[in-house]
């Protein structure tokens, strides 16, 4: 993406979405509240989220979760089920608690083209590599992660052979007017 940009000549300042192919069925209003978030956070980088459903997405390592901060801006990302609700989980494992803030990254990011230089030039992070989850790279170098709430329900990407047999049923179901 940072080639594009150079290659494009593209404004440092002009806004940069990318999304990503494990999330095919991205609804217009979430790439759009990427965007907006980006401009008007003023932050180099944006992405979305959504809440999680239930405690199954929560624990699957498939999964991305992340934390916001009450400005918006991403706290921390992860496989893991963060944050942690050590009295409840202690008790049961098999349900979300009812006051939880628990929230599923969504693979969509916007970017400022300028940062999108200094991003690719960075080296890859060690939480980065323990996680595999390369956008904890800007966060350990100190940059800001503005994360939108999705307007629009936002459905499940596609990260394993099953994600994909579910995105095949539901392109098929579309072609029949289903």
């Amino acid at each position: 993406l940072a080639d594009c940009a150079a290659q494009a000549g593209w404004d440092d300042d002009t806004v940069v979405v990318n999304l990503q192919g494990d999330e095919p069925f991205a609804p217009a209003a979430g790439i759009r509240a990427v965007a907006e978030t980006l401009v008007a956070s003023g932050a180099p980088m944006s992405t979305l989220a959504t809440a999680i459903a239930d405690a199954e997405q929560l624990f699957d390592p498939n999964t991305v979760k992340l934390v916001r901060a009450a400005n918006g801006d991403a706290l921390y990302f992860s496989r893991a089920p963060i944050p942690w609700a050590r009295d409840a989980f202690a008790r049961d494992l098999d349900a979300l608690p009812a006051d939880g803030p628990w929230l599923r990254h969504i693979g969509i990011y916007g970017y400022r083209a300028g940062f999108l230089k200094q991003f690719a030039a960075l080296p890859p992070s060690p939480l980065e590599r323990i996680e595999s989850l390369e956008q904890l790279r800007a966060l350990e170098a100190g940059h800001r992660i503005a994360v939108a709430l999705t307007p629009a329900p936002f459905p499940p990407g596609i990260d394993t052979p099953e994600d994909l047999e579910r995105a095949e049923r539901h392109l098929a179901a579309q072609r029949a007017g289903g």
